[in-house]
Order: structure tokens, then sequence, then C-alpha cells
């Protein structure tokens, strides 16, 4: 049994490709700082939805302008691999914008800010456990304990 898929592969050396392409031929100015997260190959080859993340750039209206930019470079895209890799059709490039980076930025930051507060509010709590002042003996303020009451 074969380990990866030729639509795996395929993906992999689209990604690539893509990646450099992107940086160094697309001269549009309104095209900002576009890295290629991910490539799926439809099984016939036909097609290849191209995932793409925008750094620093997430307002809606900018990212549809980098989309639209991407849609009309998509036939210049498509020639260059076809001069690059050696296959008999090369897919039809469909761009997407990949959310998941932005989403992972949040949700690492609401973890940190959670274990941060967690932090502070532990710091907080352990100097008021011991129930007196550093140096007390624990038995006269603690209530778990019986002494002075028997």
């Amino acid at each position: 049994m074969r380990e990866f898929k030729r639509t795996d592969r395929v993906a992999d050396q689209l990604q690539k490709e893509l990646a450099v392409l992107i940086q160094r031929e697309v001269k549009d100015p309104r095209l900002g700082m576009v890295t290629v997260s991910g490539v799926e190959v439809s099984r016939d080859l036909g097609y290849a939805d191209v995932h793409v993340t925008l750094l620093g750039e997430d307002t809606p209206e900018q990212i549809k302008e980098n989309l639209k930019v991407l849609k009309q470079a998509a036939g210049f895209l498509r020639s260059q691999i076809a001069k690059r890799i050696k296959l008999r059709h090369v897919p039809e490039l469909r761009f997407h914008y990949d959310e998941s980076v932005v989403r992972g930025q949040r949700l690492s930051s609401l973890i940190q800010d959670a274990v941060a507060s967690d932090r502070s509010r532990l710091g907080d709590e352990s100097g008021d456990e011991s129930g007196g002042q550093a140096g007390e003996p624990a038995g006269e303020n603690d209530p778990g304990s019986n002494s002075g009451r028997d």
C-alpha cells in the first residue's frame, strides 16, 4: 500500500511553488504579505483549493481585496506552475482565506490571559491561606483547629 497519495504529493509541490511565485512574481501593489497555508487538490487534479493567510491584514476589506488580486493572477500563476512542474493538466486555482491562523492566535492569547489571571489570583490567595501574619502559630487563627474550644 502506498504511503502518500498522488494528490497529496501534487498539493505539496503546488504549495511550495505558489508560495515562491506569489512572493516573487506577482507585482500587484495591492497584494499584501500572503502566505500559502495549504493546498487541497481534487481527485481528478482538476481543481486546487489554495488556502492563504495574510500577515497583519485581517480586516474584511483587505482580505477581499487580496483574494481579488490572487484570483486575477490565477491564470498567470497557473501558467508559471505549468513551466515548473511536469503535469499533463495543471489544476485550476481557487483561492480561499484561511482563518485558522487568526483563530489560533486569538485562542492562544485567551489561554495566556486565563493562565496569567489564575496565577495572579492564586498568588493573592497564597498569602491569605495561613489565616494570619507570617510567624504566627496557625492554631490560633486556623478555623479547622480545636485549640481553645474545649
